[in-house]
């Protein structure tokens, strides 16, 4: 009886453990987006390995510097922003694990910003343990040009990416333009929490206050080949894991997955500042892959000349049966040729000129590689489904950039031979 019970404390141990260890890591599968190597730096080169280095560097850097960050783990005591122009900060390895950029013990709820300087690039490292913002676009100072490449934000408890209003008489001029969010993984160990953030309460948002990337005033941004996963408010009714509203304008939102996010793309919002007339314009929402986003899959409200194409989104037991969702006007949507396995699309109070055709509403659990982990490629011929669209020239390729026939599969995923 007592080796029985040795032998069982022993197992559990080894399960804790391993627990500890795997929440350590980011949860990576073969099939997700695998992101280009950046090019060798060029130009001015500063290694930096320690805490103070870093701080040091990043507060006195010239225009055109890139800073190699070695191997290792960097608690930070507090916020530090890029303020110069044509600058890069990435791991020396290229490995965006290796290089951790923690929150956990600093004294400010946000961890990296950049601020009044364009043409930077963060790449290849991860930052974790944030209060607040993870990445902080300071927009309001003229912020152009940023591009977030191969990174992990993991546990930030706001926004692993946001981007700030901007005040009328200078928003032409400022509002953001031309970013690029790629090949990042977002993903928090568990749900928000009270504690993880004391300005998210039961009287203000009730522990919900929690998204991925928000972005007001984005202009020509490209969202794409990132993962999302978990990120989830304290009773299931966080934000979205893309969400641009406020006037944003002409940006591309393509082959991103998420996971087990209680929202997923979200274009605009049911809410306008009095001087917001339309939150998104010529919007590309293509070949995304969601699943269980029990919230809204993708959500439109306000829009104008914005197309949802080819996205595959599977939640069939969604508690809301919002799949795809259009609220209020949407003048010149275009809504063709996504797959929705679970509820049909829903629309509420929907005005303007909208085009719905070539989707097809049908639970398609068994047709896909492995839905419970996300991965919604088809594994092969699907009566209704493959080879039954009208192809598109705004999505020419599939979710792994495969060429599209014509016609085409509905969904994000194109078959080719032999699958």
């Amino acid at each position: 009886m007592g080796f029985f019970w040795l032998t069982r404390m022993a197992a559990v141990s080894v399960i804790l453990i391993c627990s500890s260890l795997c929440a350590a890591f980011p949860i990576t599968q073969p099939w997700f987006p695998q992101a280009p190597p950046l090019p060798e730096p060029t130009g001015d080169v500063i290694e930096v390995a320690t805490v103070d280095e870093l701080l040091h560097t990043v507060e006195h850097l010239r225009p055109g510097t890139t800073i190699l960050v070695a191997d290792g783990h960097y608690m930070m005591p507090r916020y530090f922003a890029i303020k110069a122009d044509n600058v890069t900060l990435r791991s020396a390895s290229g490995d965006r694990e290796a290089v951790i950029i923690d929150g956990a013990e600093s004294r400010h709820g946000e961890l990296l910003g950049v601020t009044g300087c364009s043409d930077v690039t963060i790449a290849d490292l991860t930052i974790q343990n944030v209060k607040w913002n993870g990445f902080k676009l300071n927009t309001e100072t003229g912020v152009h040009r940023v591009t977030i490449h191969n990174c992990v934000i993991r546990n930030v408890w706001q926004r692993g990416v946001k981007a700030v209003r901007i005040p009328e008489e200078r928003r032409e001029q400022l509002r953001p333009r031309d970013h690029r969010i790629q090949y990042c993984l977002f993903y928090n160990d568990r749900p928000k929490r009270y504690a993880d953030d004391e300005t998210d309460t039961a009287e203000t948002f009730g522990g919900n206050y929690i998204g991925g990337i928000d972005a007001m005033y984005a202009t020509g941004w490209t969202i794409s080949d990132n993962v999302f996963i978990g990120i989830q408010g304290r009773t299931g009714e966080g934000r979205g894991a893309i969400f641009l509203w406020h006037d944003s304008r002409d940006c591309i939102i393509e082959r991103n997955i998420i996971i087990d996010c209680d929202a997923g793309i979200c274009l605009g919002n049911a809410y306008r500042a009095p001087e917001t007339t339309i939150h998104c314009t010529g919007f590309i929402v293509r070949n995304n892959f969601l699943k269980n986003t029990p919230e809204n899959g993708i959500f439109a409200a306000y829009t104008a000349n914005c197309v949802i194409a080819h996205n595959t989104i599977h939640d069939p037991d969604s508690r809301l049966m919002r799949l795809i969702r259009l609220v209020y006007d949407n003048d010149g949507l275009v809504v063709a040729n996504n797959l929705l396995s679970g509820p049909p699309m829903r629309q509420e109070m929907t005005t303007g000129d909208i085009r719905i055709f070539g989707n097809v509403t049908r639970v398609l659990t068994e047709a896909f590689v492995d839905a419970g982990s996300g991965n919604l490629r088809l594994v092969g011929d699907v009566p209704g489904v493959t080879r039954s669209a009208e192809r598109l020239k705004l999505v020419a390729e599939d979710i792994d950039r495969t060429s599209r026939r014509d016609p085409c599969d509905v969904g994000a995923h194109e078959t080719v031979s032999g699958e």
